[in-house]
C-alpha cells in the first residue's frame, strides 16, 4: 500500500518495545524491529509487514551496518526505545564509575547518535521519538531516588532538544515519551499500568503527532511534562 506508514522500533526484544511493534502491526503499519540478540517474543510474531534486524545501539559499527542494510527504507517514525537501568536504586556514589558512565552512554548518547545516523532514512515530516521518563524531569523531581537513571534521562531530554534545534530547518518532529509506570521487568509488578495500556496510549499520541515539527516532552496520554 502506497500510503502504509512505516516504523523503525529500536530495542524491541521485549516489554514496551515488543508491545509497540505488536500495536503498530495491528494498526496496519509496516515495522522494522531491532533486537540486540535473538528475542523469542519478537521471533514469535508472524506478519509479512514485520522485518527483524539485529544491532546494539552502543556499537557504532553495528549501527552503520544496519543503516546500510536499511538503505532502501524510509520511515515515518523512528522510535529509539532501547535503554538500561543498571543499579538504578543505588545512590550515585554507590554505583561504580564505569557502570554509571555506561548507563549515560546507553540512555543518552547512543540514542542521539543513532538518530543522527538514520536521519536520511526518515521520511519528509517524519517523527523521531525517544523513550524518556518522567524521572528525567528536573522540575518534577521531588522524591529523589533512581539518581543515575534520572540523570541519564535528563541528559537525553537535553540532547534531544539540541538535536531538534540543530535540524529544525528539516521540518521533522522530535518526541520524548514517558510511557507511564508500567508493569515490565524494569517497572516491576507494583506499577500502575500494564504494557497494553501504555503502548496503546503511546501509539495514539504518536499517530496524532505525525507531520508536526518541534520538540515535545509528553506522557503516554499526551500530557506535556515539565522539563
Amino acid at each position: 500500500m502506497a500510503d502504509q506508514k512505516n516504523a523503525l522500533i529500536v530495542g524491541a526484544s521485549r516489554g514496551l518495545g515488543l508491545g509497540l511493534v505488536e500495536t503498530f502491526l495491528q494498526r496496519g503499519w509496516r515495522v522494522t524491529a531491532t533486537q540486540r540478540s535473538t528475542a523469542p517474543g519478537l521471533a514469535a510474531l508472524s506478519s509479512d509487514a514485520l522485518r527483524i534486524e539485529t544491532a546494539d545501539i552502543d556499537d557504532d559499527g553495528a549501527v552503520a551496518s544496519l543503516r546500510e542494510t536499511l538503505s532502501r527504507e524510509r520511515y515515518d517514525l523512528i522510535f529509539v526505545v532501547a535503554g538500561v537501568a543498571t543499579q538504578a536504586h543505588e545512590p550515585l556514589h554507590a554505583v561504580p564509575r564505569d557502570v554509571a558512565a555506561q548507563v549515560y552512554l546507553t540512555n543518552a548518547v547512543s540514542p542521539i547518535r543513532f538518530a543522527e545516523a538514520f536521519l536520511d532514512r526518515l521520511a519528509p515530516k517524519g517523527l523521531v521519538a525517544f523513550m524518556s521518563s518522567v524521572l528525567g524531569s528536573v522540575g518534577l523531581n521531588e522524591s529523589g531516588g533512581w539518581e543515575n537513571y534520572r540523570a541519564s534521562k535528563a541528559a537525553l531530554n537535553t540532547l534531544a532538544r539540541s538535536f531538534e534545534i540543530r535540524h529544525r530547518d528539516a521540518g521533522f518532529g522530535v518526541m520524548l515519551m514517558h510511557p507511564g509506570w508500567v508493569r515490565t521487568e524494569m517497572g516491576g509488578a507494583d506499577a500502575d499500568i500494564d504494557v497494553a495500556t501504555s503502548v496503546t496510549g503511546m501509539s495514539d499520541v504518536i499517530e496524532g503527532r505525525l507531520g508536526q515539527a518541534g520538540c515535545v516532552y509528553v506522557d503516554y496520554t499526551g500530557k506535556t511534562l515539565d522539563w
